[in-house]
């Protein structure tokens, strides 16, 4: 972050001063924001949020004892600039009932407006948003991977990629921070375009529309409408310099495509389609790991990479288009993407037991288009010769299809050669699975009938908690991960 007084935190975000004189402000420096009061010291802005177990305003004096400034909703315990109400807009996405009484919304609020202050500051910095139905923190931690070796790249951790994550991550950048990667989540219209409104992007890429929330959203055209959001913050594509706004899109995804007409930026395609300007030919798979020729207007350059999944390989290739676009040769984007390993935790995370089995910890997310991606890599990770076991728990808020979708994920893995379809909890998989209550039983199952040189994917939506599963199947210090 930029170094800024207390003084102008107030200004910019329009708050007053508690317990604190104009001079105390003005003499109080600022250069990092922190949500934790445990995380927080001199020079830090503790950001006082409602959580579901704990307000952030009860910790403030705490933060402040640590030397940190506070930036309240209301009055606290402790010196702070303590910001307006805010719309009811803000009040009702990322907070939701944990904040009856607005005062955290004030905050995020606040917090956005922080940032684009700070953002506007930076001219030179390329800001860089993805969206899509899934794949975005795959493709936001190759974004990070392959602009690292051309400047400064600061990313979020995970998946933070709301109203509270997109600011926090923005006001990492500083002024030797080249490139700003942020990912875009939205459940409902307007969610993306206020991101934006936050973190202005330069550069917008739309991975994919699939089934993600289809339940807010109604319909693929719904979530199609909120993805294309980012393609129309984007500045034009024909003003001077580095200004103008390029817009990467999947030419596999006729949804995504469509959007070329929704922007004012230059377009740039990538997927395997023979029109695409980033391309991917000669697509090999081995063990469960692709190889392919990355194709470009500049020249092409043979790419390994070592995450799992044939579905790697569009997110690599959105990677690389924003890459050419910052500077980076084929070579060196190449060299970038072979070189990547996973960054974000159940996402496709690989590790390998000493008695030869195989856990696939992918139990991050999941919608019908993740899950059959993940279904896909446990069959090629199997190969022929490995019994291959699939641990599903249940996709969210997928809307009135997700019996079918539950049933026809459970039917892909058999017809993929799946041993053993396990399905945890509540949703009904089929005749294709076995059921069984919770995770405990789950690994019970596991425990006693999985052999040596079996691979085990766990794949659920996040709150499901099947992270556990894998988690009991690894409980041992003599592990290899890959």
């Amino acid at each position: 972050m930029i170094e800024m007084t207390l003084a102008e935190v107030a200004a910019v975000t329009g708050g007053r001063l508690h317990r604190l004189t104009e001079a105390e402000a003005a003499a109080t420096e600022v250069n990092a924001v922190e949500f934790d009061s445990r995380a927080v010291g001199p020079g830090g802005l503790f950001l006082a949020l409602p959580g579901e177990r704990a307000d952030g305003h009860d910790f403030a004096a705490a933060a402040a004892a640590r030397g940190a400034s506070v930036l309240a909703g209301r009055e606290v315990d402790a010196p702070a600039v303590v910001v307006p109400p805010a719309g009811a807009r803000d009040a009702q996405t990322y907070l939701g009932s944990v904040d009856a009484d607005g005062h955290g919304a004030a905050v995020l609020a606040a917090l956005g407006r922080l940032a684009r202050h700070v953002l506007g500051a930076l001219p030179g910095l390329a800001v860089v948003g993805v969206t899509g139905s899934a794949g975005k923190t795959s493709t936001k931690d190759l974004l990070a991977a392959v602009l690292a070796p051309l400047g400064r790249t600061v990313a979020p951790p995970e998946s933070f990629n709301n109203e509270l994550g997109t600011p926090w991550t923005a006001l990492r950048a500083d002024a030797a921070t080249r490139h700003l990667v942020l990912e875009f989540s939205a459940r409902g219209i307007g969610h993306i375009a206020a991101l934006c409104a936050v973190a202005p992007p330069r550069i917008g890429v739309v991975l994919n529309v699939g089934s993600a929330h289809l339940g807010e959203f109604g319909s693929r055209a719904g979530i199609a409408a909120a993805k294309g959001e980012l393609v129309e913050a984007l500045p034009p594509g024909d003003l001077p310099g580095h200004r103008g706004g390029v817009a990467v899109l999947n030419a596999d995804d006729d949804a995504v495509a469509a959007m070329a007409e929704r922007t004012s930026a230059r377009v740039v395609r990538f997927g395997r389609s023979a029109d695409a300007d980033v391309r991917a030919e000669q697509v090999v798979l081995d063990a469960g790991r692709a190889s392919f020729r990355l194709v470009t207007p500049a020249g092409s350059a043979g790419v390994r990479l070592q995450l799992v999944g044939e579905h790697q390989v569009g997110n690599a290739l959105a990677a690389a288009a924003v890459a050419l676009e910052l500077g980076g040769t084929p070579e060196q984007v190449a060299a970038a993407l072979s070189a990547a390993t996973p960054a974000s935790r159940w996402r496709m995370e690989v590790t390998d037991r000493e008695d030869g089995v195989t856990v696939v910890n992918d139990a991050y997310n999941a919608n019908p288009e993740a899950m059959a991606a993940a279904i896909s890599a446990l069959s090629s990770l199997a190969g022929t010769d490995r019994r291959a076991w699939a641990v599903l728990g249940p996709m969210a808020e997928i809307g009135d299809g997700a019996a079918q979708a539950h049933a026809g994920a459970a039917g892909q893995a058999r017809a993929a050669g799946v041993h053993r379809v396990v399905a945890v909890g509540a949703p009904d998989y089929g005749p294709d699975a076995e059921h069984v209550d919770d995770v405990d039983a789950a690994l019970a199952l596991l425990r006693a009938e999985i052999e040596p040189g079996d691979v085990v994917l766990v794949k659920a939506s996040r709150s499901a908690g099947l992270e556990r599963v894998a988690a009991g199947l690894l409980s041992t210090d003599r592990l290899v991960r890959r």
